[in-house]
């Protein structure tokens, strides 16, 4: 409500209209801009929403202290989307590329909206497509549009893996070494932990990332307010490198990690000084823990297009016009998996085409390029990349029962280009 300017009712209906949500009550104060919720008026937590950060859980810290906190944030770039040719802006040119049949395109993206079983929710919510970096199809569902903020969930992971290499290319930080984590000194084993093995979740770390059930990454995101810390705090589980174990926590001790190499006056203003003005992506807010760490593992919120500017860097392998914002050869290490990793399916903070974790560990994306790899949150919010037929392919919703076909989706827009 308060970040996207939605109605309490719509947002009743959506996003909590679905068991087990229906078991919980909420109630909003627009006054002071806060929402509390409980079950069976038990379990009773409560977000209070900040211009500029989003909105927060009320979680080790009070709420007086909470609204107290300040932090200077970026300023907003003089520049009006609305006058600049895409990719820079939001005018999108008429030209049309031939190597795309429209109404193949137009008819595959219409695909992703349909509800054809009364049984399931699919509910698309947005779709962009951009060929060799033009903007060719774009569709929202009823209610929503080109400016809509909408929620990118895990795929926060992959910004901060940007982040990360941005700061790399500065030589603040180097991904071979130690993870910088003050509570990691030796002997203590966690002190092997490098930050490539954050990167490609095979810190070692205990965390179990079960949304099912009471678990490590549920405990983190609903109870604590300082995510960071407490995954710092988890014991080794395995030898560091040797075991993949895809984990939200990781992601939160990079961002932890990206606070305390910039500092404090400059992390809050950092992510769009660094990354977003310069490519265009005006919308994005970042959502802060109590302890004032962004959320990199989860609370991200941006309009499709600014995500498809994000994968539209990847695409240009981190170039943007005449800047290399990411170092020279930062997206081909983003997209190997290591050689610890058997499903060969996850780089630095991005899924690669490669094998099911789950059993029985089939192939994902069948009859697909090998070259594709995505940004990926819950509920298919998905940035795919895929340089070998000149894609990048965003698809936001709410499909909460595993619905949405994406690769049928996927291979109805790559039919699309003649090549």
């Amino acid at each position: 409500m308060f970040v996207t300017g939605r109605a309490e009712a719509d947002v009743k209906n959506e996003e909590l209209g679905d068991f087990p949500f229906t078991l919980a009550s909420y109630e909003v104060n627009i006054t002071d801009s806060s929402v509390t919720g409980t079950v069976w008026g038990l379990a009773k937590r409560k977000a209070i929403y900040r211009k500029g950060l989003g909105c927060t859980l009320v979680n080790g810290l009070d709420e007086e202290n909470l609204r107290a906190q300040h932090f200077i944030l970026a300023e907003k770039t003089d520049a009006n989307g609305d006058s600049l040719l895409w990719p820079e802006g939001d005018l999108i040119a008429d030209s049309f590329p031939t190597a795309v049949d429209r109404e193949a395109l137009h008819s595959a993206i219409e695909s992703a909206f349909a509800e054809p079983d009364s049984t399931k929710k699919t509910r698309t919510r947005a779709v962009v497509v951009l060929y060799d970096g033009q903007l060719v199809g774009e569709q929202y569902a009823n209610g929503f549009n080109q400016h809509s903020l909408l929620h990118g969930w895990s795929m926060a992971k992959s910004f901060g893996a940007a982040l990360i290499g941005i700061l790399v290319k500065e030589q603040k930080l180097d991904i071979h070494e130690a993870a910088p984590v003050a509570g990691w000194k030796s002997p203590d084993p966690r002190a092997k932990i490098t930050l490539q093995q954050l990167l490609q979740q095979t810190s070692g770390l205990d965390f179990n990332e079960d949304y099912s059930s009471y678990s490590d990454v549920t405990n983190m995101l609903f109870n604590k307010g300082d995510m960071a810390h407490y995954t710092e705090g988890r014991p080794l589980k395995y030898e560091p490198g040797s075991e993949f174990n895809y984990s939200s926590g990781n992601s939160n001790i990079i961002s932890a990690i990206i606070r305390s190499t910039v500092g404090d006056t400059e992390y809050y203003s950092f992510p769009s000084k660094a990354l977003f003005n310069k490519i265009g992506m005006r919308s994005v807010l970042l959502e802060p823990d109590a302890a004032g760490t962004y959320v990199m593992s989860s609370y991200i919120f941006a309009t499709a297009r600014d995500y498809a500017r994000f994968g539209l860097l990847f695409y240009n392998n981190g170039r943007w016009k005449n800047e290399q914002i990411l170092p020279e050869g930062w997206v081909k290490q983003t997209t190997e998996a290591p050689l610890s990793n058997p499903y060969k399916n996850y780089g630095y903070q991005f899924w690669l085409k490669g094998f099911d974790r789950h059993p029985p560990h089939a192939a994902t994306f069948p009859g697909l390029p090998e070259d594709l790899y995505y940004a990926d949150g819950y509920g298919y919010q998905d940035i795919y990349i895929i340089p070998s037929k000149k894609l990048v392919v965003v698809r936001l919703g709410l499909t909460l029962d595993r619905s949405f076909d994406e690769t049928k989706f996927l291979k109805g827009i790559i039919n699309a280009v003649r090549m």
